[in-house]
């Protein structure tokens, strides 16, 4: 495991220790970020501040969400219903309809293997034809 890259607070300078927190980011090219702070470090408050009011912002989304995806659903799904079987968008209408219903039956996300079956089933490779001869 590496070790943590170290970034100064511009507004207290912690050092790692006992009485300070340790705020450690996840960076999106890997490794982990960390800073320090005192205790009365003004952009420690800032920090936890941002962090409270982006998970009240997330929960009221998801509230929302709750609230409105049975009624948007059950919009996706008659409309997909109604489209002719012998059409160039069926597929896709089955597919989006089918990955609605696997989202709908989870309380997090559908995981990739599920998706790739999903559209696997409706979207299915070309094989080469057999039949075909190559010249």
């Amino acid at each position: 495991m590496t070790e943590p890259e170290r970034v100064d607070c511009t507004d207290c300078f912690a050092l790692p220790g006992p009485d300070n927190t340790r705020i450690a980011y996840v960076k999106t090219g890997g490794g982990i970020s960390e800073t320090w702070h005192t205790p009365d470090c003004p952009a420690l408050a800032i920090t936890q501040i941002n962090m409270e009011e982006g998970s009240k912002r997330v929960r009221e989304q998801d509230a929302w969400a709750r609230g409105v995806f049975p009624a948007a659903h059950e919009r996706l799904r008659k409309a997909a219903v109604v489209i002719p079987a012998d059409t160039a968008a069926q597929p896709l209408a089955d597919a989006l309809s089918e990955l609605v219903q696997a989202q709908a039956d989870t309380d997090g996300f559908v995981v990739l293997h599920r998706w790739a079956q999903i559209l696997e089933r409706h979207f299915p490779p070309e094989l080469p034809d057999p039949d075909r001869t190559t010249e």
